[in-house]
């Protein structure tokens, strides 16, 4: 096992290097405008995966995965020579789907923003359906007092005949 500070330099060499002999070397016509944006290394360092974004259709996206296929063994002699390391690990390229990921994220966020602001619109002219304040508040003993009779009439102000009531009641 190699140290993951090791894999993780590795791997950011192996980004840099690809990324360069892409745009110099390999010339198929396939490839198209190529932006490697990751590259990983396992841990035994044998492995290396490295993410690419293609600007274009599907099409060119296709194309430009052949040419990266078949491109494969020249990019591999070239990070073997720049690198110097025993062993060199054998290339992967995977699309990267976080391009995509994001403008998915960003049109649902348009999308909200818009609900946000009709739902604005419609708020304009809009008021409560019940009271201003629907919470209820505890009465004000002074006024209540006076104004209702029934409210006032609790076991303390019956007497001692209440309590003795509740009590046959069990």
């Amino acid at each position: 096992m190699a140290d993951p500070a090791r894999a993780r330099k590795l791997a950011v060499r192996i980004r840099q290097i690809v990324s360069a002999a892409i745009e110099s070397q390999i010339k198929d016509p396939r490839l198209g405008m190529v932006t490697v944006t990751d590259a990983r290394v396992t841990s035994d360092l044998r492995e290396a995966t490295v993410f690419y974004t293609v600007y274009g259709d599907e099409t060119a996206i296709a194309d430009s995965a052949k040419a990266l296929s078949s491109a494969t063994g020249v990019l591999r002699s070239t990070v073997g020579k720049q690198t110097g390391i025993k062993f060199v690990p054998s290339l992967e390229f995977v699309a990267d789907i976080v391009p995509d990921t994001a403008r998915e994220l960003e049109e649902a966020l348009e999308r909200a923003r818009h609900a946000d602001a009709e739902l604005a619109r419609a708020r304009e002219g809009a008021s409560y359906a019940g009271e201003a304040d629907p919470y209820r508040r505890p009465a004000e003993d002074d006024d209540e007092d006076d104004s209702d009779p029934v409210a006032s009439d609790t076991a303390d102000d019956r007497g001692e005949d209440a309590a003795v009531d509740t009590r046959s009641a069990l």
